[in-house]
C-alpha cells in the first residue's frame, strides 16, 4: 500500500509565497534605509572634516595642552610619587587618562559649530533636507573623532618621547582606535544637546567649562578611584569618562589591566553614545526655535 504526502492546497502555497515576498520587499528596504542612514552621515563627516583640512593648526593648538600636562604634571608627580599606582609608573598610569582628556577637550565644545551654523542659516537648510536628525547628531559626533585621532597620535608620539611603556599589540592598536572614537562620539553629542539647549554662543561657553573639568576630574585619569573619597567613587563611577580612561589604561599600557572589565567599559561607553545621539536628534529642531 502506498502513502502519499498530502499537497497543500493552491491557495495556501500563494498566500505563502505572497508572505515571502512581502518579507523580502520588507528585508530590502530596510537594508536600503540603513545604507542611506550611513551615507549620510558620513557625508556629514567629510563636510566637516574638510573643516580641519582648511585649518589644521587648530590640531597643533590643541596638543599644547596634554604636553603640558604630560611634561611637566607628569613628570613632577612621577618623581614625588604622590599617587598609589599598583606598581606601575605615574606617567604610564596617567598617559590613557591624557589621552582621554584631550579627546574630551575636543569633543565638549564641539557644539559651539551648531550655534554657528544657525546663525549663518545652515542649520535651516539641514532641518530642510530629507537627512535624519539622527544622521545629522551622529555625523557630527564622529567627525569630532576624527579630531580625537588626531590627539591620540599626538599623545603616542609624546608618549614615545617620554619612554612610556607602551602597548603596541595591533588588536590594541584598534580597540585604542575605537574607544576613542566612541569616547569623542559620546561627549560630542553630549556637547550638542547642551548647545541645543542653551543656545547662545556665550552660555554654551560658560557650560562648557564648567562641565569639562568636573567630569576629568571626578574620573579615574589621573588618580585611582580607590583613593577618592565614598561620594566621589560614586561620582566617577557614573562618568563615562572613568570607563574609557578604564578602557585605554588596559589596551594603551604594556600589562594594562581594566578594573571594571573592557566589556563593561565599551557597553557603557556605547550606551552613553546612543542614548546622546538620541536625545540630540530630537532636539536639534529646537536650536532654530
Amino acid at each position: 500500500m502506498k502513502l502519499h504526502a498530502p499537497v497543500a492546497p493552491h491557495g495556501d502555497l500563494a498566500s505563502t509565497t505572497q508572505a515571502g515576498r512581502q518579507t523580502f520587499r520588507r528585508g530590502a528596504q530596510l537594508l536600503a534605509a540603513i545604507v542611506s542612514f550611513i551615507e549620510k552621515t558620513f557625508t556629514i563627516v567629510g563636510l566637516e572634516a574638510r573643516k580641519i583640512r582648511h585649518d589644521p593648526s587648530d590640531l597643533l593648538m590643541r596638543a599644547i595642552q596634554p604636553a603640558l600636562w604630560l611634561l611637566i604634571f607628569g613628570e613632577v608627580f612621577t618623581h614625588i610619587r604622590a599617587i598609589p599606582t599598583g606598581g606601575e609608573g605615574y606617567l604610564d598610569f596617567m598617559t590613557p587618562g591624557i589621552l582621554a582628556q584631550s579627546v574630551l577637550f575636543v569633543a565638549i565644545f564641539s557644539g559651539m559649530a551648531i550655534i554657528w551654523e544657525r546663525d549663518l542659516g545652515i542649520i535651516h537648510k539641514f532641518l530642510a533636507s530629507p537627512t535624519p536628525r539622527a544622521a545629522l547628531v551622529l555625523g557630527k559626533a564622529l567627525a569630532a573623532a576624527v579630531r580625537g585621532l588626531a590627539q591620540a597620535v599626538i599623545i603616542y608620539i609624546l608618549a614615545l618621547i617620554l619612554d612610556v611603556h607602551m602597548n603596541w599589540n595591533p588588536l590594541a592598536l584598534l580597540g585604542v582606535v575605537i574607544m576613542v572614537i566612541l569616547g569623542a562620539a559620546c561627549f560630542s553629542s553630549f556637547s550638542l544637546v547642551i548647545a541645543c539647549l542653551v543656545k547662545t554662543r556665550e552660555r554654551f561657553m560658560g557650560i562648557g567649562q564648567v562641565l569639562t573639568m568636573p567630569l576629568f576630574f571626578a574620573s579615574n585619569a589621573i588618580y585611582p578611584v580607590a583613593i577618592m573619597p565614598s561620594w566621589l567613587q560614586v561620582i566617577a563611577r557614573s562618568n563615562p569618562l572613568s570607563y574609557e580612561v578604564d578602557a585605554l589604561r588596559a589596551l594603551m599600557l604594556a600589562g594594562g589591566t581594566s578594573t571594571t572589565g573592557i566589556v563593561t567599559d565599551f557597553s557603557v561607553v556605547l550606551v552613553a553614545t546612543i542614548v546622546l545621539v538620541l536625545l540630540g536628534a530630537r532636539l536639534y529642531p529646537r536650536v532654530v526655535r
